[in-house]
């Protein structure tokens, strides 16, 4: 409760400093002249913001962002036809019945990340991280208020707001708040995310400084999955209410619906506080553009020194204080006293120290440089009794990217090895070369990527939770990926593929063992995205995925994804723009992973085949000027025509259903101040 009104009170704090006058409206978000593929957020289309003022002096805004270890710049994604840009969640993932809850991807995706791994990744999808930490520029503050509301109370706020204070000194502001109680019992998620960057440049443009603080507060309860799905088929009795259908965990436990109460009884969480500071100084050669009137100087990097100093902390946690002794003897094993709470948890600490130099070759193009660099890496682990590890690595890294000023070339290649500690032996080497064929044809990308890493950490150590490790240890996991990708903008059409090696598979086998398959085995894996113009209005977006594995393997994902879109779009009444029409998720029947609510692990499973009806969801999207709503029905297909209720539950895994008809409203609005 006192952390629900610590946000409001910081939500309201933050926006009554906001020099923004209601009356004054700031212009209008772009234009929906290119919504078809452009849904990606930071794809740096043409479907850009840009704010047009009555200021005499100024005609336009145009903010636009980097990602820290990047020098190209983007623009915000400001189409309507796709719901999910403005929410964590993404519909290739499957969740355990409401926003906020464990999720997994339906398409085949390992980790090619070597090094470090706490191997706790159920709650990643609602987590702000590092790497998609943006460094805005923009002339004019900038603020980006959002709010969702949902079925069952679900909340979902969103604050931006980013200025710079001098034109070489910009920082950002950025809250998220996650508020689900669930329409199941022991379903309530909580997560709330903190995030502050700053970038400076010194007026001679020779040093710059990046910092980043952010903190995620991620809460989810487990129930177990419910105790048997033959409830789902009471439509009239005490079970049409779905609160009060019997779950597996936590049976001693009174809930409440109340979305205030965010106390956590059983389930997970997860916390996280993240610091980086990076300091850069150049040395290259100055120059100068004499205007009429002025003399705009210049700075061209020749070489670069960095450094670069993290400290993280990651705490797990498990609890259950009213457990089930059938459902954790029968699942995991263990015994206890009647009375007894079960508690599991981490706290890991976790500095990096990088020193790295850059050379830039064309001193007129500064996408091209060659980076290298090296690291340490300093780790301890405390479990519940106060025992510890203490781990280092070292690791050496480099990295070549040229993007060719006729901007018709793009190549990336990097690659980590790590030389001493924990991880040694560990590696990852990945190319990619992209080629604009020509303005009709488009562009082709091709690359390759082959990553040696150890398996998880809470999969081959003793970490405290209870997890099996596989008898005689494990050895690295070693993967091979070769992707390609053709991008055709005039016929909106995309095509990629992917292909997987995958030798030393390390997965869970149960709820609490683990086990590592040393043959190798496939995956196969073809896409393609296209928009199909219908008429002058209508629009069908249309995604399909086909993956297949080969082999002996304990990877269990549907043959076919697809997700279709019928979208009436366009701009009317001059400043009004709108998309209304169906969102469909569909995928094939497969044997889905199993969860594991202690360890928060997917893990395959054969005795039970999950064939569900196609997600559908009716929308109304609209803009007018710098004011977005968003409107959704979701769970159409959840309709019982025999009793006029929505009761017909898809399943995301075996005893964890989606819930029925969920109505969402959201609102998004931007101001320049």
């Amino acid at each position: 409760m006192k952390e629900i009104f610590t946000y409001l009170l910081l939500l309201i704090l933050t926006c009554s400093a906001l020099p923004v006058l209601s009356q004054r409206l700031p212009g209008r978000l772009g234009n929906l002249g290119n919504m078809g593929r452009g849904a990606r957020t930071g794809s740096g289309g043409s479907d850009s913001i840009k704010f047009e003022h009555r200021d005499p002096f100024t005609d336009s805004v145009s903010i636009r962002f980097k990602y820290i270890d990047s020098v190209r710049s983007y623009t915000f994604d400001s189409s309507l036809i796709d719901f999910f840009i403005k929410v964590p969640l993404k519909p290739e993932y499957l969740w355990l019945g409401n926003n906020g809850t464990a999720t997994s991807s339906l398409l085949f995706r390992p980790s090619t990340t070597p090094g470090w791994d706490p191997g706790f990744h159920a709650f990643d999808a609602y987590a702000f991280n590092i790497e998609q930490t943006r460094f805005y520029n923009t002339t004019r503050p900038f603020t980006e208020l959002n709010y969702l509301i949902g079925s069952g109370a679900e909340q979902f706020i969103h604050v931006l707001h980013t200025q710079n204070i001098k034109p070489n000194w910009n920082f950002a502001f950025q809250f998220r708040l996650i508020n689900s109680p669930g329409l199941f019992r022991s379903q309530n998620a909580n997560h709330s995310n903190l995030r502050f960057n700053t970038y400076y440049q010194s007026p001679n443009k020779r040093y710059g400084l990046y910092f980043i603080g952010l903190t995620n507060a991620l809460q989810s309860a487990e129930n177990g999955g419910i105790a048997n799905d033959s409830f789902l088929v009471n439509k009239s009795g005490a079970y049409k209410d779905r609160f009060n259908v019997p779950i597996n965990t936590a049976s001693g436990a009174t809930y409440s619906r109340d979305p205030f109460n965010t106390q956590l009884k059983t389930g997970n969480k997860y916390n996280q506080r993240l610091l980086l500071v990076r300091q850069q100084y150049d040395f290259g050669k100055k120059d100068s553009l004499v205007t009429d009137s002025t003399v705009i100087p210049f700075f061209y990097p020749r070489f670069r020194t960095e450094h670069t100093i993290q400290y993280n902390t990651h705490k797990f946690l498990f609890q259950d204080i009213a457990p089930d002794s059938i459902f954790y003897k029968k699942n995991y094993d263990i015994l206890f006293d009647h009375g007894d709470t079960l508690f599991y948890n981490n706290i890991w600490k976790e500095l990096v120290n990088d020193i790295s130099v850059y050379q830039f070759p064309d001193i007129k193009n500064q996408q091209q440089f060659l980076k290298v660099g090296a690291s340490i890496q300093n780790l301890s682990l405390k479990r519940p009794d106060s025992s510890r590890d203490n781990l280092y690595n070292i690791f050496l890294h480099g990295e070549y990217r040229n993007r060719t000023r006729n901007k018709k070339w793009d190549m990336e290649a990097y690659a980590h090895l790590y030389t001493a500690g924990f991880n040694a032996g560990d590696y990852r080497a990945y190319i990619s070369l992209q080629r604009l064929l020509s303005k009709k044809l488009g562009s082709l990308q091709v690359g390759f990527e082959n990553a040696n890493r150890t398996p998880s950490y809470l999969l081959r150590n003793n970490s405290g939770f209870p997890v099996k490790a596989p008898e005689g240890g494990t050895n690295k996991e070693n993967i091979t990926h070769l992707f390609g990708t053709i991008t055709v903008p005039a016929l909106q059409l995309q095509l990629g593929g992917h292909y997987y090696l995958i030798g030393n598979y390390t997965y869970y086998k149960n709820f609490y063992e683990a086990e590592q398959q040393a043959s190798p085995f496939n995956v196969l894996q073809i896409n393609g995205s296209k928009d199909f113009r219908l008429s002058k209005y209508w629009h069908w977006y249309a995604d399909v995925v086909l993956q297949k594995t080969a082999g002996n393997t304990p990877v269990n994902i549907p043959l076919l994804y697809m997700r279709n879109r019928i979208v009436f779009q366009g701009e009317f009444f001059k400043n009004l723009n709108i998309a209304l029409g169906l969102d469909s998720r569909y995928y094939t029947a497969y044997t889905a992973d199993n969860y594991s609510p202690i360890t928060g692990q997917f893990f395959p499973q054969d005795s039970i085949r999950i064939a569900n009806l196609p997600d559908i969801a009716a929308f109304v999207n609209f803009r007018i000027r710098s004011f977005s709503g968003f409107v959704r029905l979701e769970n159409l297909n959840t309709l019982d025509l025999n009793h006029f209720s929505f009761t017909n539950h898809n399943m995301a895994a075996p005893l964890y259903p989606y819930p029925g008809l969920l109505f969402k409203v959201g609102i998004f609005w931007n101001f320049v101040n």
